[in-house]
This record gives structure tokens, C-alpha cells and sequence, in this order.
């Protein structure tokens, strides 16, 4: 019994003092003395957001398609709304979103990233393009003019999702792992 109690760190099973009993109060009376803050809050910060780890990717490569496709047409939507047609607006909101895709995708679905791209650029310049008032041969021609006056944005999003894609590939590790029977054994020649 004496044993357990000098581990618990008692003597013979007197409970610790209270919180708010004289070794609170400190010597004489005086309050207890406040903890220091840390001298360096920004260091602190920057500790804790280190240990916070960023979740794993988890979209999809169907994932991947609707979400650039959805936030391309929302955006050539308020830009048409705003300006008459797809602009400048749409074009950093497509280049954004095509980054943010290929960073969110999960590792066996990355080739989807830089594909999905340009499909959700061609959607969305599709169905917010001015079609003037000629009908489904004016929607067309508003098509092809909006294709053609924002390539920049295009190459610009799709090569971006496509650098991304390539820079998260050359960071997987290899597929090819040899088996624990085949790299224990030492490598002989066969008999024939």
C-alpha cells in the first residue's frame, strides 16, 4: 500500500490540496501567480497552423467535370448579367476554378482535372455566349466568337490544371513495390 501511494505521488492516500486551499494562494496570502503569455504569438500561430493537417483530396473525376462546370457557367452567368457576355470575370473565375480542381482531386482521377477543363469552358462559354437575335445560326456564331476571343483564358486554366496534374503525379509514390517474399530472398540464378 505504500508503494501506491508514493507513485500517485501522496503520502498514505491524503487527497491532493484543493484548488482554491493555501498552495493556490500562494506565500503570505498573495494571489497566485499568473502564467506568462508567450513571447512570440506570431510563432505560436504559425506552430498550430503546422500541425493542422490539410485533408487528403477526395473529388472525383466526375466530381472534378461538374464542379468546374458548374462554377464556369455561374460565373459567364453573373458576367453576362453584368457586362453583356463572358469576359474578364469569367475567364479568372475559370482559371480558379481549373486550379482548385486539380488541387482537390483524389490521386487515381487526376488525368480529369486538366480534361474537364476545357469541356467546362466550351459549356459555359455554350450557354452565356450572346447569341444576338439570329436564332440556334447566331447562338453558334456567339459560340465560336467566344471561343475565339478567350483562348488566353483557356490555354491559361487548362495548362495550369495540367501543371498541377503533373507536379502531384511525379509526387506519388511508385505503384511498382517489390513483394516481401521477393526482396527478403537473395537473388540467384535459376538451375537448368
Amino acid at each position: 500500500m505504500d508503494q501506491h501511494s508514493a507513485r500517485r505521488g501522496g503520502t498514505g492516500g491524503a487527497p491532493p490540496p484543493a484548488p482554491g486551499g493555501e498552495a493556490a494562494a500562494g506565500v503570505c496570502g498573495a494571489p497566485p501567480a499568473v502564467p506568462a503569455k508567450p513571447a512570440r504569438p506570431l510563432a505560436a500561430l504559425v506552430r498550430r497552423l503546422r500541425a493542422v493537417q490539410r485533408p487528403r483530396p477526395r473529388l472525383t473525376g466526375l466530381g472534378t467535370g461538374l464542379l468546374t462546370t458548374v462554377v464556369t457557367v455561374l460565373a459567364g452567368t453573373v458576367d453576362a448579367l453584368l457586362f453583356g457576355g463572358p469576359g474578364v470575370f469569367f475567364g479568372l473565375a475559370f482559371v480558379a476554378v481549373s486550379a482548385t480542381a486539380a488541387v482537390c482531386v483524389r490521386p487515381y482521377d487526376l488525368v480529369a482535372a486538366p480534361v474537364s477543363a476545357p469541356i467546362a469552358f466550351a459549356v459555359g462559354i455554350g450557354l452565356t455566349a450572346d447569341g444576338g437575335d439570329g436564332g440556334l445560326v447566331g447562338h453558334l456564331l456567339g459560340l465560336f466568337t467566344g471561343l475565339a476571343l478567350m483562348t488566353g483564358w483557356l490555354y491559361a486554366g487548362t495548362v495550369l490544371a495540367a501543371l498541377i496534374v503533373a507536379v502531384r503525379a511525379l509526387r506519388l509514390p511508385s505503384r511498382r513495390r517489390r513483394s516481401r517474399r521477393c526482396s527478403a530472398a537473395p537473388r540467384e540464378r535459376s538451375r537448368r
